[in-house]
């Protein structure tokens, strides 16, 4: 009896070395691939953003389709805080030629999106120097590293994500 027993948990832990430990370390393999792309690809969109001063949906579309393309599903948040110059009085202590303070407003996704996407195909969101893009993506689906970590560990949470990219900058030049 006590043979079988032992015969019985030595199977178990073989079948457990020999196929969950290598399925977790190529699933989370998989999820640093993922990561490297959107990561590589979040920080490409926001250069060219900077450096044209534009948001195009040519350059959107390909942005979302890149990020798709990994295989899971991801939300993205674009906030453009636009300059808005604000002449006023002069002030003694600023420089003679400076009148007023800037100020940032706030642009979010869905007014981008509806600016770029809803314009017959040519929508455009010109920027102009010194407004500042931030854009950051987070995967919206479980991958099957988190499902196995949850089964695992025990980790469980709604905000947990696996696949995470930010970046930001300030336009560099003005969209025409």
């Amino acid at each position: 009896m006590g043979d079988s027993l032992i015969t019985i948990v030595a199977i178990f832990l073989a079948a457990i070395l020999m196929f969950v430990f290598p399925l977790m370390s190529i699933s989370d393999r998989n999820d640093d691939v993922s990561l490297l792309a959107v990561q590589t690809e979040t920080v490409e969109f926001v250069d060219n953003i900077r450096s044209t001063g534009k948001i195009t949906q040519e350059n959107y579309a390909s942005f979302v389709q890149t990020l798709a393309a990994t295989g899971n599903s991801y939300d993205v948040e674009i906030e453009v805080k636009i300059l808005d110059e604000n002449p006023g009085k002069k002030s003694a202590l600023a420089e003679a030629d400076k009148i007023g303070e800037n100020i940032y407003y706030s642009e979010f996704t869905k007014q981008i999106e509806s600016e770029v996407l809803l314009q017959n195909g040519k929508g455009v969101k010109k920027l102009k120097e010194g407004d500042i893009v931030s854009v950051s993506v987070k995967n919206t689906n479980t991958t099957i590293a988190q499902m196995l970590k949850n089964f695992f560990y025990s980790i469980s949470g709604n905000d947990t994500y696996q696949i995470e990219a930010q970046h930001a900058g300030v336009v560099m030049t003005n969209g025409k």
